[in-house]
This record gives structure tokens, sequence and C-alpha cells, in this order.
């Protein structure tokens, strides 16, 4: 699966189980990481692994296989690590504290909105 259409479909997965605030970041030319960092919210512990869930199924009936999942177990944080697009799913709480989006503002980013009209 292409970078875009995998970019677009975990978008597509956390906008289906109402991820709130959904940002995608794009890293390419400041990290070897990953190309696009996509950090969305959720309600709670649980709307937060269930937003995640869903991304690992959706990927998963697609074709892709996660290179991690990271933070099940208490829910405040889960990183999915798909090679070139790693997924945050945060607590606003906990999302407001590591404010990723500051970390790394000097890169030009898109909302998920933008990124819908972009493919």
């Amino acid at each position: 699966m292409q970078t875009e259409q995998l970019k677009q479909l975990v978008i597509d997965s956390l906008e289906e189980m109402k991820g709130n605030d959904i940002v995608v970041l794009d890293v390419k030319g400041s990290t070897s990481v990953t190309d696009f960092m996509i950090i969305a919210s959720g309600t709670s512990t649980r709307h937060v692994a269930s937003l995640a869930e869903n991304v690992v199924v959706k990927v998963k009936e697609n074709g892709c296989r996660p290179l991690g999942v990271e933070g099940k177990s208490g829910s405040e944080w889960v990183l999915v690590d798909l090679g070139d697009v790693v997924v945050h799913v945060m607590q606003p709480a906990t999302r407001q504290h590591y404010d990723l989006e500051r970390l790394w503002g000097d890169l030009p980013d898109e909302t998920a909105s933008e990124a819908e009209t972009a493919s």
C-alpha cells in the first residue's frame, strides 16, 4: 500500500470511530523514522483504545501489518507504528501535556479535512 493510501486509511479509520482533532504532520524532511505522524484525541481511555484498535483492524484488512502498538494497557496514549505512518491516539490532557504539534510545529502540517482534499 502506498504511503498516501495508508495515511488516508488511518484518517478514515479514526473518523469512523469519532476521533477528535485529527492532525497530520508531514515529517519526511526532519526524520528518517517515518513520513507522517497522525495525532488524534479520544474522549476516554476506552475511546482511545477503540480508536487505535480500529486503525489496526482496518490496516490489517487492507494487507498491512503494524510494526508495533504501544500503550494499550493504560490507554492514555496509544502509538500505532505503521512504518511510513505513525499514529498517536491520546486523551486530551495527555495530548496537551506532550504537545507533539508544537514539538514538530516548524514542519508543515495539515488537518484531516485538508488531507482528504489533497488525496
